[in-house]
């Protein structure tokens, strides 16, 4: 499905007012996500490390007619995540809607993956993700009773050959949203994990053609999955439509954790 045939099954009003906050907001799912949000009348706050994709979608989401504040910041770092969060609260007043999209992964056999590799990959999917988590909750969400956080997890949800570090920090982050979820509904904040599966991004086209054409032919459906369908569901759980969702695992993946990976262990 190609981003320019993509139209939102949301009306536009469906998050007038809301404020959320999207990381790694510049390219991929969360630029999308950023899109959809800003489309169904949310203000919308991103960062990421890069500023230029970060301005890019900031403009794209302006020339829509709606609000958009970019915040370029590196959220692996404490002092970084309060400068978004300040900027943010200053801005709007408030983060109703938090996307947790910021992650990255490299694809290398597990007895090859460095203690360094392992922890930079953690640091970001994991320790940032929980350090955002808990700045914007406790600097807003509790404090106004209310509100959605959004993690990104992976599909297969059994796990992936090659990506055994990026697959045990995603699987963490569905294991937290479930669990906010039962401390923080007395907040009345929700907590949901999406598992996307093989969605089709810069970030993917980087790992080679031969290996895309490979994970595409794994999909029940057939196709790779568009960033716009994972962002229009994160929407739509940020509507009053969503508002009794919480504590799981939703999986976006054309039928891929159901079928497993369809190919031949490793020998």
């Amino acid at each position: 499905m190609a981003a320019d045939s993509f139209t939102s099954p949301l009306r536009p009003d469906a998050n007038a007012g809301r404020v959320a906050l999207v990381t790694g907001g510049g390219t991929g799912i969360g630029r999308a996500t950023a899109l959809a949000l800003a489309g169904t009348g949310a203000n919308v706050v991103i960062c990421g490390r890069r500023a230029e994709p970060l301005i890019s979608t900031a403009r794209e989401i302006e020339r829509s007619g709606a609000s958009c504040l970019a915040v370029p910041a590196d959220i692996r770092e404490a002092d970084q995540v309060d400068r978004v969060v300040d900027a943010a609260l200053e801005r709007f007043g408030a983060i109703e809607v938090l996307v947790n999209n910021a992650g990255g992964q490299f694809e290398a056999p597990a007895d090859t993956i460095s203690d360094k590799g392992w922890r930079a990959v953690g640091r970001l999917t994991l320790d940032a993700t929980w350090s955002v988590t808990r700045t914007v909750a406790t600097r807003s969400m509790i404090l106004r009773r209310g509100g959605l956080i959004v993690f990104l997890g992976f599909s297969p949800l059994r796990g992936i050959p090659g990506f055994a570090h990026a697959c045990a920090a995603r699987a963490a982050v569905g294991n937290l949203a479930s669990g906010l979820a039962l401390e923080w509904s007395r907040h009345r904040i929700r907590s949901v994990c999406i598992a996307a599966g093989t969605i089709a991004t810069d970030a993917l086209a980087g790992y080679g053609e031969e290996a895309v054409e490979r994970w595409r032919r794994s999909v029940p459906l057939g196709r790779l999955g568009s960033p716009h369908e994972v962002a229009s569901l994160i929407a739509f759980l940020a509507t009053a439509g969503g508002a009794y969702i919480t504590g799981t695992t939703i999986v976006v993946d054309g039928g891929g954790d159901a079928w497993g990976l369809a190919e031949e262990p490793p020998r």
